[in-house]
Parts: C-alpha cells; structure tokens; sequence
C-alpha cells in the first residue's frame, strides 16, 4: 500500500505514482524524460478566458471539497486515479500538502484541479470540467494563487495540446530536476 509519505519523497526526486488501468490498477513510479513545467512568469491566459475570469459568475474556493474534486478528475473513461491513489491523496490534504482549486457556478462544483505544493513548487495532478473553461478557470486560480504566495514553478508532468496553450513548456528530466532542487530549499 502506497503512503503519504512515500508520495511525497517521490516528489523530491522528480518521481510520481499513477494506477495502470491495463493493470489491475497496480501502482507505478513515472519519470518522464520530458517534464512539461510553467514558470509563474510566462504564464498565458488566453484574452477571452482572462475576461471570463475577472468578470465573474463562477465562485473560486481552496479545498472546499478535495475529495469531491479528486472524484471529479477520475471520473472519467479511463483514469489513472485509482481508489488507492484518492485515498492517498486525501491523506495528503488532510496533512495540509495536497490542495484542489474549485470553480463553483451557483453552488455546484464545476472544475477544479488537484496537486501537491512543496517548498516553492506546485506538482500538478489532474483537472476536470463540466461546464465550458471551468477546469481552465481553475488554473488560472491555481496559478494567481502560486504567485501570490511567491511559489516559482508549476509542474505538469507532461506537455499537453490543452497545456501547451498556457506556456507549458517540456524541460529533460536533468533540467528539471536542478529546478525542483532550487524549488524545495
């Protein structure tokens, strides 16, 4: 059985969990080759998300309801957030490193994103939508959060399209590595 405080070792050594569906939901470390990171400072936002953002109608919240918003992220037809990895999560939460960033439209959860923050690093796990730009929403909370609270790098394990958009760029692992290194002193 995976523990906290495995997860959060494997963080400081660039390394992560995931469940193998293929696999019976067995759990494997992963160390991309290529880890896909935003620096707070080139963070983009897209203009039209950035008006909806500001203008309102969606309520932002921090860990309101962390074990609603990891559920959220696995639902989904094939995931990689098991059963264990939701409850190893919500231990981390429930120790104060694990947090999701919750987008609410009249009182209904309807994105949000989970992950862990070390040190000056916030180690991205996964978002979900129901609503139109609710998970994008949610990053750009997650991301006016970091810099108010001077964190200097976004860890996205990898470079995605979706991603991509927001200046996620895709660092080698040794690069990334001296990074978190500077991240977590």
């Amino acid at each position: 059985m995976l523990t906290a405080h495995q997860v959060l070792h494997g963080y400081t050594i660039g390394i992560f969990p995931m469940a193998d569906p293929d696999e019976d939901n067995q759990l494997f470390w992963y160390e991309p080759k290529l880890r896909g990171i935003l620096s707070l400072d080139e963070f983009h936002c897209p203009k039209n998300l950035k008006k909806l953002y500001e203008k309102g109608g969606f309520n932002y919240l921090i860990n309101n309801d962390f074990e609603a918003t990891i559920k959220a992220c696995a639902d989904r037809e094939e995931t990689w957030i098991s059963d264990e990895i939701i409850e190893v999560y919500s231990a981390l939460n429930q120790m104060g490193y694990a947090h999701s960033f919750e987008v609410y439209q009249e009182n209904e959860l309807v994105g949000g994103l989970y992950g862990v923050a070390l040190g000056k690093i916030f180690f991205g796990e996964s978002m979900f939508h129901k609503v139109s730009n609710a998970s994008k929403l949610a990053l750009c909370f997650l991301v006016d959060w970091l810099k108010q609270n001077h964190f200097t790098l976004l860890d996205c394990q990898f470079q995605t399209q979706h991603l991509k958009q927001f200046g996620v760029k895709e660092l080698p692992q040794k690069q990334f590595l001296n990074l978190l290194k500077q991240a977590l002193k």
